[in-house]
């Protein structure tokens, strides 16, 4: 017994280890780099045995290679111009006028985000909005917490926006385009909330008068890119089909992409294998393993006495609220890798509940999810001041409303189309 209780407080010790220094970065290291040796320690200590360590590395190898592809997928499409060109696309639409940027914002970033997975959009999109709010003399505040804000709620639609996604996928036992259906209300219902908010949480600086830099650019697609990422979304649903992990349709996007700016020398071999960031990769694994020691020694068993089971609409509702608070508590990675199979038995409507609370719930707070904190780092780079306060209070307006709207419009999707 006293063996039990110091494994289990061994665990839990190493994921607080883990999410701490995930958030704070001390001395400005890659989060692998305390994660890694968390997980040794556990595993050293006998709190996961080494055939549950192969387990998980099976089982999150697929993601983590998923997850690879699309990060160099993203940035040869950025090396192309891609994310250029939406911003050059999003300044003429917005006719300088900031309300109209807004909702060429939520447009991009919902559609970035739900193709090319959120890392695209606080990545490569939140520097582009910095950029296109100063070239037209606007204030940049409301556009780039939209780009945080959908980079965790416009991942809801499909298998591939989200690594969470990606994590209970295969527990869903649905197809890509089974998936997508299912999602689509709940990701447009969460999407127009956060939208509605948003213009009357940042009225003031919407209806402010811009003083404009620069005239507007030609714009110019990089159609290239563009077939390159279309052809590798039908590849997601083509390989669902025929039982194909999406991964491989993600590396051969990822490979068409390198081989062309290769040959052209426009990149490098070293560049690319940076763009996969593998200390990241890494990380993913390491902390899978510790969030497995700590499930199996007794977080798991905690959370099975109060997660509800069925796909009744209160119960959806406090699938997704007990989700949303757990990745608030312990971020949204371990919250899904803990909760996805105890909602399993339920079926795949408890499973996209989970979803709900994991994807929409870390816009409350900064370690709800890794996006959120990438997205901080990169606006502090920008020198812009996010404040705590205001962060914490547009979640308290959005997060509720968005969460309350997407259940019930999982729900009404899954008494339309079933399960």
């Amino acid at each position: 017994m006293i063996d039990a209780v110091l494994l289990e407080s061994l665990s839990v010790a190493a994921l607080v280890v883990v999410l701490v220094c995930a958030v704070v970065r001390p001395f400005r290291w890659p989060e692998a780099a305390f994660a890694v040796p968390a997980a040794g320690v556990v595993v050293a200590a006998g709190g996961i045995p080494i055939a549950e360590v192969r387990e998980e590395a099976a089982r999150l190898g697929p993601v983590i290679g998923f997850l690879a592809a699309v990060l160099v997928l993203a940035k040869l499409c950025d090396d192309e111009g891609l994310f250029h060109a939406c911003g050059t696309w999003m300044a003429r639409w917005s006719r300088r006028r900031p309300q109209r940027l807004l909702g060429a914002v939520f447009a991009l970033a919902s559609l970035i985000t739900a193709v090319l997975s959120l890392d695209a959009t606080v990545v490569l999109l939140t520097p582009v909005v910095f950029a296109t709010a100063a070239r037209m003399g606007a204030r940049p505040r409301p556009h780039v917490y939209a780009g945080a804000h959908l980079s965790n709620t416009a991942s809801l639609l499909l298998p591939v926006s989200n690594l969470t996604n990606l994590l209970a996928f295969t527990a869903t036992g649905l197809t890509f385009t089974r998936f997508a259906l299912l999602m689509t209300l709940p990701w447009l219902a969460a999407i127009a909330v956060e939208y509605a908010v948003f213009r009357r949480f940042f009225a003031a600086e919407l209806n402010a008068p811009t003083d404009p830099t620069a005239p507007d650019e030609p714009t110019e697609l990089p159609l290239f890119a563009l077939v390159t990422v279309a052809a590798t979304l039908a590849g997601f649903v083509v390989a669902s089909a025929l039982g194909v992990d999406p991964a491989w349709s993600a590396a051969a996007g990822a490979a068409v992409m390198a081989v062309r700016a290769l040959a052209r020398r426009h990149t490098t071999a070293a560049a690319i294998v940076r763009s996969a960031d593998v200390p990241f990769l890494a990380f993913v694994l390491a902390l899978g393993v510790v969030v497995r020691a700590v499930v199996d020694n007794g977080l798991g068993r905690a959370l099975g006495n109060v997660l509800p089971d069925g796909t009744t609409l209160p119960a959806l509702l406090g699938i997704a609220a007990l989700a949303a608070l757990l990745a608030n508590l312990i971020n949204n990675l371990p919250a899904v890798l803990a909760l996805v199979p105890l909602a399993a038995p339920s079926g795949p409507g408890a499973i996209l509940a989970v979803l709900l609370g994991v994807n929409i719930g870390p816009n409350l707070t900064y370690a709800g999810s890794l996006a959120t904190l990438l997205w901080r780092r990169i606006a502090h780079h920008h020198d812009h001041d996010v404040r705590l306060k205001e962060f914490t209070l547009l979640g308290l307006l959005t997060v509720p409303l968005a969460l309350l709207a997407s259940t019930l419009a999982l729900w009404a999707s899954l008494k339309i189309m079933g399960e």
